[in-house]
């Protein structure tokens, strides 16, 4: 073996391990709320909310400034964190919207000229808010031009992105190390055609 090889190799094997251990909590992570996803049946209770009703007084937003810094000092004033939502239309003198996190979303109607809010708040239960977290990403499929404005959510998104390709790099890379195991080969390439096929199955089941 040339001396690039092992180098290659040793370079590889440095990467499966810190990826591994970076990724290791992700992965738990994912493969729980995947479960949870597949059988919800096993969690009882798992999508009750705890609903409060609440009315505050609060200090007008600047007419000024845009309806996005606006929502974020009114949510200041409530003690509210999230990705913001816009209703489909919006009432002469209000300011409404919705806030929504993996823990919980609240409902925020804030009437202008008394300068009032009233919030309806859901807390979700910890089950219900780790199986948020497998599908949490600050999308609205109703609002395909809306852009994430919760600084969380764009982190959480970056993390998934690096998981993705850091998944990929690794698959990759033990594609390399299972080709190295020529005595082993042939049981490599039954484990890689059954994945395959099982793959295309699907995808030619359920795509359009």
């Amino acid at each position: 073996m040339s001396s690039s090889a092992r180098g290659f190799d040793v370079w590889n094997r440095q990467i499966h391990y810190y990826l591994g251990l970076y990724f290791l909590f992700f992965l738990w992570l994912f493969s729980l709320t995947g479960l949870m996803l597949n059988h919800q049946q096993w969690f009882r209770n798992l999508y009750e909310r705890v609903e409060t009703t609440s009315e505050m007084a609060i200090e007008a937003p600047s007419s000024k400034d845009t309806d996005i810094a606006r929502a974020r000092d009114v949510m200041r004033q409530l003690n509210l964190r999230g990705e913001i939502d816009w209703p489909e239309s919006q009432p002469t003198g209000h300011l409404d919207f919705n806030v929504s996190r993996p823990n919980g979303a609240a409902q925020v109607r804030v009437d202008l000229n008394a300068q009032q809010a009233f919030i309806r708040q859901f807390d979700n239960t910890a089950p219900h808010t780790l199986q948020t977290f497998h599908t949490f990403s600050g999308s609205r499929f109703n609002q395909p031009g809306s852009r994430r404005d919760w600084i969380v959510t764009s982190l959480w998104v970056w993390a998934m992105d690096a998981l993705a390709a850091g998944l990929i790099v690794m698959v990759l890379g033990s594609y390399y190390m299972w080709y190295r195991l020529r005595k082993r080969r042939a049981l490599g390439v039954v484990a890689l055609s059954a994945g395959v096929v099982s793959c295309v199955l699907f995808l030619t089941r359920f795509l359009p």
